[in-house]
């Protein structure tokens, strides 16, 4: 008996000694995986990208992979509003975003260079609540309208207050950075007026509020990809240049198929319902196309507006 006793005893320290060493080896190669997966990261392209339409054409290429792995690594980067997207890029956590001008004029002001690959077809729509009857900007004295500082809504908020003779510093702003959470707002009626890009302007229309306002209608494009221009070393060339063609690529599928064709990657990263996406209007996109020079400058003055007005409070 003795004998077997200690033969369990030797056969239990070595299980133990195995596990130990397993364990230990297991910890090491974790540690080895995650540096390389921080390093991998840290290699590829990445890219800011929120709940809106003007990034269908980022997120078709990632999804039929037209992003060529082979050549380039490029990474989407999921934020739920411009702003966060925009904090990640100044904080160097991504290299691009899908942004707008004024937001880009603001970066460029605080002495982030910026590179801008593409215009987009970006476009806002000034809904208001149907339980506030406003229907025109002319109503919107002395009411709740959702958006965003420094902002290209911010701009066209003005430009909208400014057309109706109307003081916008009469108009009580209110910051809601996340486009889907200012559409809750709206369905529980707690702001008067907000603004909304697609898809989310669509389903504010389901509901049967109306359109106070559409950029569309005013010669205004403001959307844009940006990069930090501080990057653009020989492999970053490259890989945007992979960027640009997979992008081109996608925005001919998306006008050969239509918009509503990608119906479950709009569901997936827009949170839209079907009866949203049954209702998009049909959308057409542009390939990279550098914006316009007009639209830049009109970007950066009013920045430099908006800080002349901000300092002098």
């Amino acid at each position: 008996m003795r004998k077997y006793f200690f033969v369990y005893i030797i056969i239990t320290l070595s299980l133990a000694l195995g596990c130990g060493r397993s364990y230990e080896e297991q910890q090491r190669i974790s540690r080895e995986e995650r540096a390389r997966l921080a390093r991998e990261d840290s290699a590829a392209l990445k890219i800011g990208v929120t709940p809106s339409l003007d990034c269908l054409p980022l997120y078709v290429a990632k999804e039929e992979m037209f992003f060529d792995t082979a050549k380039a690594d490029i990474r989407l980067k999921y934020y739920s509003s411009q702003l966060d997207s925009e904090a990640a890029l100044r904080k160097g956590r991504v290299e691009g975003t899908v942004t707008d001008l004024v937001r880009c004029a603001f970066m460029k002001g605080d002495g982030i260079p910026l590179r801008y690959v593409t215009s987009t077809n970006l476009q806002w729509q000034l809904i208001g609540n149907r339980k506030s009857r406003i229907k025109t900007a002319k109503q919107m004295a002395d009411k709740m309208v959702a958006m965003t500082r420094h902002s290209a809504v911010d701009m066209l908020l003005e430009i909208i207050a400014d057309s109706a003779k109307l003081n916008k510093d009469f108009v009580l702003c209110i910051q809601v950075n996340d486009p889907n959470i200012r559409l809750q707002m709206l369905q529980n009626n707690e702001l008067d007026a907000l603004f909304f890009a697609e898809p989310q302007a669509t389903t504010a229309r389901l509901f049967k509020n109306a359109v106070i306002a559409e950029s569309s209608k005013m010669d205004f494009q403001m959307g844009v990809v940006a990069f930090r221009g501080n990057i653009l070393d020989g492999n970053r060339q490259k890989q945007i240049e992979v960027f640009i063609e997979g992008y081109n690529r996608a925005v001919e599928e998306i006008n050969k198929n239509g918009v509503k064709h990608y119906a479950e990657l709009i569901m997936k990263n827009m949170k839209a319902d079907a009866k949203t996406i049954a209702a998009l209007p049909d959308i057409k996109y542009k390939k990279v196309e550098a914006p316009r020079q007009k639209d830049i400058e009109r970007a950066e003055a009013y920045c430099q507006k908006k800080r002349s007005d901000d300092s002098r409070i």
